[in-house]
């Protein structure tokens, strides 16, 4: 994630364009927007850093980079070496990620892939050159998870860096999504983000509380038992290694459970504001809300949330423009999250 060189252009209007060597280079810095004009409380004001302005699409970008960063260190990968095969489970974002940095390295990807998640999803990985595993769709990313665990056994020789146990996850936040949040809205009181595999909450909550300790870190999950792939419930018996391991229960001040309706409805509330974002980003949206609401009368805060990626994704599920109730009986069979 290095910072753009500036070409000041001799002729017609002066302005600045920045030029990269790689386009990994463009994944971090990402913009952060104010999106008040949602917050119920006039004393709160709400920012969505916008993830899905990394070259993939996804604040996943971040951490597939530094997961394949951290395994070159270590040995485990060779760049430019033939025949290297990584395996990864995912719902989506991460092995699309995972997929365009294994093609400009030059490593062959496995992703354990539902059957149902978007259309979008499936061709984006196969637009980058991966090669999709599929596992029931019914047992959503626990299943993929268990199923690429199973695979990695089986074969020893593919290189299974498994984001949900790999420390380089949340480093990727700890290290750069937090200081870039906390530089550019250092008044912050609130971080609220969705409970996936944890990085992002880990990463990011232990910076701003190493920098204020009385942040607050909110996370958003599911239901028990409902379908919020991208998302997941901790008492649905599947807990992310780093989240034990890293001491997610005393980072975490809150858990907000939000449903699948009141995601899409602020999923489509946040176009009101000129955001397009993903489903996960209106769960997380509808948990900010929540917090802003809570907040006592006469005291002021500033929440951030992370809109972890664009709409574009899941334009064939008609999450923006069916009848709602459909929306959410359709959620039950594919993976919007």
């Amino acid at each position: 994630m290095k910072s753009p060189s500036f070409l000041l252009l001799p002729e017609g209007p002066t302005k600045n364009v920045a030029r990269y060597t790689s386009v990994l280079d463009l994944i971090g810095e990402t913009p952060i927007v104010d999106a008040s004009a949602l917050s119920p409380n006039p004393n709160v004001k709400i920012w969505a850093k916008l993830e899905g302005r990394n070259p993939a699409g996804s604040v996943k970008d971040r951490v597939a980079l530094s997961l394949v960063e951290a395994a070159e260190r270590d040995g485990i990968l060779v760049p430019g070496k033939a025949g290297q095969v990584l395996i990864e489970p995912s719902s989506g974002n991460t092995g699309i990620a995972l997929a365009m940095v294994c093609r400009m390295r030059g490593y062959h990807l496995k992703v354990v892939l539902p059957t149902n998640v978007s259309i979008e999803r499936r061709q984006l990985l196969e637009v980058f050159g991966a090669e999709i595993i599929e596992s029931p769709g019914d047992e959503g990313s626990n299943g993929a998870v268990k199923r690429a665990r199973i695979l990695a056994q089986e074969h020893p020789e593919w290189v299974f860096l498994y984001q949900y146990a790999n420390p380089a996850n949340p480093n990727a936040h700890y290290t750069h999504t937090g200081p870039e949040i906390f530089r550019d809205v250092p008044e912050i009181t609130h971080f609220v983000a969705g409970l996936g595999t944890s990085g992002t909450l880990l990463g990011v909550g232990r910076f701003l509380k190493e920098q204020k300790s009385a942040t607050q870190i909110w996370a958003i999950e599911p239901p028990t038992g409902e379908m919020v792939d991208g998302l997941r419930n901790l008492d649905d018996g599947y807990i992310p290694p780093i989240f034990a391991d890293l001491g997610g229960a005393e980072i975490l001040d809150r858990k907000i459970v939000v449903r699948p309706k009141e995601s899409i409805e602020w999923t489509r509330r946040m176009t009101e504001i000129g955001l397009f974002v993903g489903i996960s980003s209106g769960a997380i949206m509808a948990g900010a809300v929540r917090c802003a609401s809570q907040i006592p009368e006469g005291e002021s805060a500033t929440i951030v949330t992370i809109a972890c990626d664009d709409g574009w994704k899941y334009l064939s599920t008609g999450a923006w423009t069916d009848d709602i109730d459909t929306v959410v009986e359709r959620a039950k069979k594919v993976i919007y999250f």
